[in-house]
């Protein structure tokens, strides 16, 4: 390229530059003009000078390559392209629609017009948020039964305070009612403690939890046996002599116990069932004159030949109290103790080499009037614990074991034999009715001296009781 005229042709002017097999692209002349030059690049000077070097050492690219920041003419093209080499992060966003935009400009110039790709730092890796507690919403429905439960427990508790009343006390007018179901409480509890659970009230659980744990340990020996039975004294009681009848010479025997419910019960079944379960002494409670004729009538003699009953009076609770035996009878008495609700029945009956004095007895009800008759019959009982002799006391007690009365007559000396033998509870109240059993009110109370075990109750037509059965060994 020549000099025109001594000067250089005019910038607005272009002229082809060459750049091999590329095509021809048009620039300024004084573009072309410096592209040509051999001269070196000028140096600048002062804070961030920066020289170049020969800028013909590049191969002449076509301005229009934007991919590469156009042809090297100058400089500041150079410049340009360097700058593009130093944001590599623009890759970083191949997604992004702004940067596909900017994929169309061929220089870094116009690549800084978005200042905004420079300054995102690289993603930070994600981290698990911490799950946050949430709280279930107690509905208005468990809110207002576990009011219900509270309540319900509080009555537990007072209930259970009841038991332990001390002797003498509990003789006012509900007090005997309601002690009469506490084993059922462990129902109610363990279902307030299943609840409250369930409905995470942790208070709830908690005081269902102790009111469940003290009602276990007190009725534990109804189900974990603190003497059982030998195995002769199981078998023993299923023989029978030439007649038919028990064997009476050794130490064991079947013995019952029964209301007739003022001689209304089938003197036919207490018979059969005698004959049945071997029984070799049998006690009775509430019999009227007419139901002991119909008892002897029916054969009772035949079965059990010997017998004591007591001597009805006005006042009696229900009937009088008798005794029936194979064997015979020995310091008979119809009136041990004194008991207004009815004349205790007393004999001493040998069982091989042991004498067991047996009683028939029948305290009055506790209902409304009579708490004060109950309680002193109670008392009267207890006082067998000072003599002597080694007793069975058989009948209606109208008490249960959780009766603090009741557990006075206990002592240190008797036991009672359902809360012994580990057999469960015998509830024999009431029966022949649409509501089964529910409470335990009669009772075989022994010394210490014998075993009692094998119990189990029978329902018999004609009585509100059910009669409780069990196997007697003699030390």
């Amino acid at each position: 390229m020549t000099q025109q005229g001594g000067t250089w042709p005019d910038d607005s002017e272009t002229v082809p530059l060459d750049s091999g097999s590329a095509p021809a692209s048009f620039v300024p002349k004084s573009t072309a003009r410096r592209a040509q030059s051999t001269r070196p690049m000028p140096q600048r000077v002062g804070a961030g000078a920066q020289s170049y070097p020969d800028t013909s050492q590049f191969p002449a690219q076509p301005v229009s390559a934007s991919a590469q920041g156009g042809a090297y003419s100058n400089g500041a093209q150079y410049r340009q392209y360097q700058q593009n080499r130093q944001y590599p992060q623009y890759q970083q966003y191949p997604q992004n629609p702004q940067y596909q935009q900017n994929q169309q400009y061929s220089n870094g110039w116009q690549y800084q017009q978005y200042p905004q790709y420079q300054q995102v730092p690289a993603a930070a890796p994600a981290v698990a948020a911490a799950p946050k507690r949430t709280h279930t919403r107690k509905s208005p429905k468990h809110g207002f039964l576990a009011l219900l439960m509270w309540l319900a427990t509080a009555g537990i508790v007072c209930i259970m305070a009841i038991r332990e009343i001390p002797f003498g006390i509990d003789g006012s007018r509900w007090v005997p009612l309601i002690a009469g179901f506490v084993p059922w409480l462990a129902i109610a509890s363990a279902l307030f403690l299943l609840l409250s659970l369930l409905w995470h009230r942790r208070l709830l659980a908690v005081v269902s939890l102790v009111c469940l744990i003290f009602q276990v340990v007190w009725h534990i020996g109804f189900f974990v046996p603190t003497t059982s039975l030998s195995d002769e004294a199981k078998q023993a009681v299923t023989q029978t002599d030439a007649n038919g009848l028990p064997i009476s010479t050794d130490k064991y025997a079947r013995i019952m116990t029964f209301n007739t419910t003022t001689g209304k019960a089938d003197v036919n079944a207490i018979i059969n069932e005698v004959r049945e379960q071997h029984v070799e002494v049998l006690c009775l409670q509430e019999m009227t004159e007419g139901f002991v004729q119909r008892l002897e009538a029916a054969g009772i003699d035949n079965v059990l030949p010997y017998h004591i009953v007591a001597e009805l009076h006005h006042g009696d609770n229900g009937g009088c109290n008798g005794i029936w035996s194979l064997s015979p009878m020995q310091n008979v008495s119809g009136d041990l103790v004194e008991v207004d609700a009815s004349r205790v029945a007393a004999a001493t009956i040998t069982l091989g080499d042991s004498q067991v004095r047996f009683v028939s007895v029948h305290p009055s009800s506790p209902t409304r009037g009579n708490q004060g008759i109950w309680g002193e019959g109670l008392s009267s009982l207890s006082s067998l614990k000072e003599y002597d002799h080694t007793y069975v006391l058989m009948g209606d007690f109208n008490a249960t074991w959780d009766h603090a009365n009741f557990r006075n007559i206990l002592g240190s000396r008797f036991v009672d034999s359902s809360q012994q033998s580990g057999g469960g509870f015998h509830m024999t109240y009431p029966a022949n009715s649409k509501i089964p059993p529910l409470i335990e009110i009669d009772h075989i109370v022994h010394d210490k001296g014998v075993v009692v075990g094998d119990m189990q109750t029978v329902e018999l037509a004609g009585s509100d009781h059910r009669a409780l059965l069990a196997t007697l060994e003699a030390q």
